[in-house]
């Protein structure tokens, strides 16, 4: 939100207050409290008729500073709050007569006291600052006094109050993040309000809004509110990064790193870590597609077309039509097309199937849930207090549940574990952005603060749900839309997207966005979602996905099935879900790392490659993990142009080394795409093809790419339940190569171990142990 007419003039609308000395600094638990008026006190009488803002800062964690700012310190707003998990952090404090300092392991706070600003530093580098007319409340629109007769008493409709801040940027400093944004990736001359909306891939606004953002100068910033935190991203004033937030309070954590990895590990320790997705949902996911015509025959013909083409799948998902049009959502089958219902999920499991069914939070009238929901406050109620709060848009007179209300939560678990005992598996959590603010909610939650909270609530009682049902590593959701935090609910994707190249590539920036924000698995639709891809866009739509972390094949208006697009399409579809099949056991060791430290498994190159001046803008190619490079193919004559950073590159698929440090350009088949393995890796590959969870520690083979002498690669093997069954080292002596165990029970058996040198392939046999 801009608060200036360039760089000199406040915007007529703004009458802003700002932190302008240190007039007081005391010693906190923890941290230290700032009393900053808003001019500079130069007598006695200065200190009259004169607001402050307090300034509160917090060694939170290690490497880890909290900031606190206020205007009125009594106003109560009723803000949701997300939920954190702060660790305990030794704060160190030093006062001068020229600063306060607080540090909280490597990272510090300087307080001036001569003139006013604060500074963040770091093993003796300034990351970033807060300085003349960077900290401020701003009286929006101010325009009585509310103290003279004829004035309007209510101070809420005085002006609209906001807490502004900003913090510099240095040259070449790049802004990430934001959640899944599919504007350009370098964040730098946008304006970012974390407003979720049902807007598309297309668009400036997004489905998950996350209020939190980090640099390539080694630092990430989370702004603390669930409320519409308004970015000025390098945009209102070029030299900053400037947030603002409706009311008295402002708040927010300043991490360390200074790699991502640390900055990301240090974000989701604070709002969450991912819980770990369940192998099969790695595998391949088929839709009914939207508004399409479907029954049971519909549906086992599609199964039965894809077993006839020999393409692997582990999911089939029905879309919303799974229940009576202007029912969405009674959680009742519609026996017109499904007479029997626990028949057909029983059929389908026989076939080894997982079952996913669509959901939202909204409930159409005119059904007996509506009612059952209306009739026992299980519904957001209009702010006029007149009744249920209802809409046409979408569904017939709808209502929004109410998910500050555990009776309402315990209600919609309940419905939902109905359909968990026909045979269903899991969820696809739609929607969630259309939440409206002329509302009262249960719990008498600020109902604009809610609207980007709504989503947090309602994955989590679907997913808490999974857990409880199904098991803590069986809980999956497919979620369109998220807020800081819904990270712990995986999985999301990416929206609707359209069928062609453009919208498959800003599909693909909104993925490395949402990964710079702490999420670690995501999906989209393959083929786009919107209109019917042209047969190329399709195929090469289906290696972009089946080489991310989750794959699902939906569409709107058409099927996705492949023939339905061409018969090499089928081959295409055979040949990356076979190939990603056996890249599960290095890909679900990702899965586990990142439940474990918070680290996405589709990353931004910039994300592993920090100290690459070439990385920092890429947004057509990604890492999957640490080892494999991807870059898909946006171009209908195949050709593609990609970055391998320094050090040697194989090429998993055709086994060519290509020297990093530079760009290339190719031209790939259908089959093929840039995928590539870095210098150094030990990778564990899958001798089964036809499913995503198997026994990959007695399945699998090493392949070790172009050992590095002297030096050691790790590579961890999972189960299918997540525990690491094998820990396999790998080291290159006077150019010798061996591998050993160095835990899991191996003992006895033989690795094969597979050397990549130069193009050559040389095959080891060493025994465990």
């Amino acid at each position: 939100m801009k608060f200036t007419e360039g760089y000199w003039l406040q915007s007529e609308r703004a009458n802003g207050l700002f932190a302008s000395e240190a007039y007081e600094i005391e010693k906190i638990p923890g941290g230290l409290l700032v009393t900053a008026p808003t001019t500079v006190i130069n007598q006695r009488g200065d200190t009259l008729n004169r607001p402050t803002i307090t300034v509160e800062f917090r060694a939170a964690a290690p490497d880890v500073i909290a900031v606190r700012a206020w205007h009125y310190e009594a106003y109560e707003k009723r803000e949701p709050r997300f939920e954190k998990r702060e660790s305990s952090c030794e704060a160190e404090i030093v006062l001068t007569e020229e600063e306060a300092v607080l540090s909280a392991g490597r990272v510090s706070v300087r307080i001036d006291r001569k003139s006013w600003g604060y500074s963040f530093w770091a093993e003796g580098k300034l990351l970033t600052s807060c300085g003349f007319r960077n900290l401020g409340y701003m009286r929006w629109d101010k325009k009585v006094s509310g103290m003279l007769p004829g004035d309007r008493y209510l101070r809420e409709h005085e002006y609209e109050p906001y807490m502004v801040s900003e913090l510099s940027l240095s040259p070449g400093e790049n802004v990430y993040g934001f959640g899944e944004r599919f504007t350009a990736f370098v964040k730098n001359g946008q304006t970012v309000d974390t407003w979720n909306e049902d807007g598309g891939t297309a668009s400036q606004v997004a489905y998950k809004s996350v209020p939190f953002y980090m640099t390539n100068r080694g630092y990430g910033v989370f702004v603390d509110h669930a409320d519409n935190v308004s970015f000025e991203a390098a945009s209102e004033k070029v030299e900053y990064v400037g947030f603002s937030v409706p009311g008295e309070e402002l708040r927010y954590y300043l991490f360390y790193g200074p790699e991502p990895k640390k900055i990301l590990k240090e974000y989701t320790a604070l709002t969450g870590r991912p819980a770990l997705p369940p192998a099969w949902s790695f595998g391949l996911w088929l839709s009914t597609s939207f508004t399409t015509d479907y029954d049971e025959q519909t549906v086992t013909s599609f199964l039965d077309g894809m077993e006839e083409r020999k393409i692997p799948l582990s999911v089939f998902h029905f879309d919303c039509f799974w229940m009576k049009g202007f029912h969405w959502c009674d959680f009742t089958w519609d026996k017109r097309v499904f007479p029997d219902v626990e028949g057909m999920l029983r059929r389908y499991h026989e076939r080894g199937l997982k079952l996913c069914v669509w959901i939202n939070p909204y409930l159409a009238q005119g059904t007996p849930v509506f009612r059952e929901a209306a009739q026992n406050g299980y519904l957001l109620l209009r702010a006029d207090g007149h009744g249920v709060w209802q809409t046409d848009n979408w569904q017939a007179g709808m209502g929004v549940v109410d998910f500050t209300n555990p009776e309402a939560c315990r209600w919609y678990q309940q419905k939902l574990k109905g359909l968990l005992d026909m045979g269903v598996d899991c969820f696809k959590t739609d929607f969630g952005e259309r939440i409206p603010v002329d509302v009262r909610y249960f719990d008498g939650s600020d109902p604009v603060s809610m609207h980007n909270y709504y989503t947090f609530l309602y994955n989590r009682c679907v997913f808490e749900l999974l857990q409880r049902e199904k098991g803590e590593r069986e809980a999956v959701l497919f979620a369109r839309s998220a807020t800081a935090g819904c990270q712990r609910f995986p999985v999301h994707w990416g929206g609707d997207c359209s069928a062609s190249y453009i919208s498959m590539a800003e599909t693909l920036r909104g993925g490395l966005s949402f990964a710079m924000s702490g999420f670690s698995f995501w999906s989209h639709d393959i083929g786009g979602f919107e209109s019917t891809a042209p047969a190329d866009v399709y195929k090469r739509w289906l290696a972009f996905g089946l080489l991310s972390s989750h794959s699902r094949l939906h569409g709107s208006g058409s099927y996705r099935v492949p023939w339905a697009f061409d018969e090499e399409a089928c081959e295409v579809a055979r040949f990356f879900v076979r190939l990603k099949c056996g890249l599960m056991p290095y890909l679900y060791a990702k899965a586990v790392e990142a439940h474990e430290e918070g680290t996405p498994l589709m990353r931004p190159m910039v994300f592993e490659f920090p100290g690459d001046p070439a990385c920092q803008t890429l947004d057509m190619q990604y890492m999957l993990g640490e080892s494999l490079l991807v870059a898909p193919v946006f171009d209908r004559d195949g050709e593609a142009v990609y970055y391998l950073p320094e050090g040697r590159w194989t090429g998993y698929l055709d086994g060519q080394v290509r020297e990093g440090g530079r760009f290339y350009r190719g031209t790939y088949d259908y089959f093929s795409l840039p995928l590539y393995v870095r210098e150094n890796s030990l990778l564990a590959v899958g001798t089964q093809r036809e499913r995503p969870d198997y026994d990959y520690a007695s399945s699998c083979v090493l392949h070790f790419y172009e050992p590095a002498e002297g030096e050691t690669a790790v590579c961890r093997i999972p189960d299918p339940a997540g525990n690491i069954a094998l820990t396999v080292e790998a080291c290159c002596r006077d150019g010798a190569v061996s591998a050993r165990i160095i835990q899991g029970c191996g003992e006895g058996k033989e690795i094969p171990l597979f050397v990549h040198r130069n193009g050559e392939v040389i095959q080891n046999m060493q025994p465990f142990g």
